[in-house]
């Protein structure tokens, strides 16, 4: 379902390009991030790229829990970055919620509040790829996609979406600010002395 995806990477580019702005506006450089060391980089690389694509079913629903296995790798691999933890609990409490009911369930009042009438029209005739019009069989509801967030972004999300997109925000202001990048610990580091 297109407007599945386009939802979400509205979302993460709102997030992340307002981390981006806040970081340069308060004296943060690009390339101090591209510095990072970043740990099993192809298992969030895999985990995103098993999120964008486009499977109905149990296809589409193994697809999304393998993305998430994936991404926690990544995730617990660097989880003494900052903004790390946050990013591996937000995951873990998505990868919770749709391993128990067989996708991501969405309110209707969240698809209402957000402006989303025409997601929601397309959920309940046709379902979701991954995601689902909450019902009264789906458990853990709280921590489903049940949070509207209204114009720029029009999506309803997770708390655990909320966690990630606070983590990885949070990460990329550090990692712009220090000197030398973020590195994980153990890293061998660069000691300026002066000559």
């Amino acid at each position: 379902m297109p407007r599945e995806s386009s939802t979400r990477v509205r979302l993460a580019l709102f997030a992340l390009g307002a981390a981006v702005l806040v970081a340069l506006l308060t004296g943060g450089r690009p390339s101090r991030i591209a510095e990072v060391r970043f740990r099993w980089p192809l298992a969030g690389i895999g985990g995103v790229v098993l999120q964008l694509i486009p499977a109905a079913g149990t296809l589409g629903v193994a697809l999304l829990i393998s993305s998430f296995v994936l991404l926690g790798l990544a995730a617990a691999a660097n989880v003494r970055l900052p903004g790390f933890p946050l990013i591996l609990g937000g995951l873990a409490l998505n990868f919770l919620v749709i391993a128990v009911n067989g996708g991501m369930p969405v309110t209707a009042h969240a698809l209402a509040a957000s402006g989303q009438q025409a997601t929601m029209k397309d959920l309940v005739e046709n379902g979701g790829s991954k995601h689902h019009l909450a019902t009264d069989a789906d458990d853990l509801v709280v921590l489903a996609d049940s949070i509207p967030m209204g114009a720029p972004v029009h999506q309803a999300v997770s708390v655990g979406d909320l966690m990630a997109y606070a983590g990885a925000a949070w990460f990329i202001v550090r990692g712009m600010h220090r000197r030398g990048g973020v590195l994980s610990p153990g890293d061998p580091q660069i000691v300026e002395t002066s000559p």
